[in-house]
């Protein structure tokens, strides 16, 4: 892969004109004859080059990514947890997928509600009470139906040379969260101790495969957790899936559940 490549080279980078000229080059190559997709990874080179990497202590290649890729789903079939793997049409490229509708609390969606009247305009007080009427109805139906529906994505980032977590928020009438929707949403367990420093965890990117819009957990701290993880397995003797102790650790942050029977049955590629 041309990006593979790129990121290769950037070992060799060391000083501040190296890496414009390496940028200026990556960036024509993308925009002048790579489709839309590379742009996303264009990005995650850009911010590689930025100095956001972690230490080569825990990285992951894509082979062994996909082996432990196809453990996971191999337990996913079993226990039917719905995950999938979704290949994109004409490449190589590829990345698990999971959708799910998520209950939330029914003041969640009725906030949102009640802010989109705040905006309209002033109405009689006869208009005002059948609104008032409309809102009671409206709040009825949230305490039923107050769902969510979350999409979440599992790729490679050939640039941090780790998996990363992408996902998209909705409500079940099509409207996306916002970033300071989600923020909400998240587990609060993680919330608190996350917001110290949003940026540096939860921002909004380009799906590097699909050029549209997602959320995404950002990789540049996975050291903190998989190195200590990766070092007791070594201590231990025990073969590991990095999927599998990855995704325990990050899914939760955005309420997504990982059985316990993945960490009990899933292998580590041999």
């Amino acid at each position: 892969m041309l990006i593979c490549a790129v990121v290769l080279e950037l070992s060799s980078i060391k000083t501040p004109q190296h890496v414009k000229r390496t940028r200026d080059l990556v960036q024509a190559k993308v925009s002048g004859d790579c489709p839309h997709k590379l742009r996303g990874q264009y990005n995650e080179i850009m911010m590689f080059m930025a100095g956001e990497r972690n230490p080569a202590s825990c990285y992951l290649d894509e082979r062994t990514f996909r082996l432990c890729c196809q453990l996971f789903l191999q337990h996913c079939e079993t226990i039917q947890d719905g995950w999938s793997w979704e290949q994109i049409k004409g490449t190589d490229e590829g990345f698990m997928k999971k959708t799910v509708l998520m209950p939330v609390k029914p003041s969640f969606l009725h906030k949102q509600h009640e802010c989109s009247m705040q905006d309209e305009n002033m109405v009689t007080d006869d208009v005002q009470a059948n609104v008032e009427d409309e809102t009671a109805g409206v709040q009825a139906v949230c305490e039923i139906h107050a769902v969510l529906h979350y999409e979440y994505h599992v790729l490679y980032s050939c640039s941090y040379q780790i998996p990363v977590l992408y996902f998209r928020a909705s409500t079940l009438d099509g409207r996306p969260l916002s970033l300071e929707e989600v923020w909400s949403n998240v587990h609060p367990n993680y919330r608190q101790r996350l917001q110290k420093g949003p940026w540096d965890t939860l921002t909004q990117q380009e799906h590097p495969l699909l050029g549209q819009p997602f959320f995404m957990l950002h990789p540049c701290r996975t050291d903190e957790f998989m190195k200590p993880a990766l070092d007791l397995a070594q201590a231990e003797n025990k073969r590991m899936n990095y999927i599998v102790t990855w995704l325990s650790v990050v899914g939760p942050v955005v309420r997504l559940d990982v059985p316990l029977s993945y960490s009990t049955e899933v292998s580590a590629p041999d």
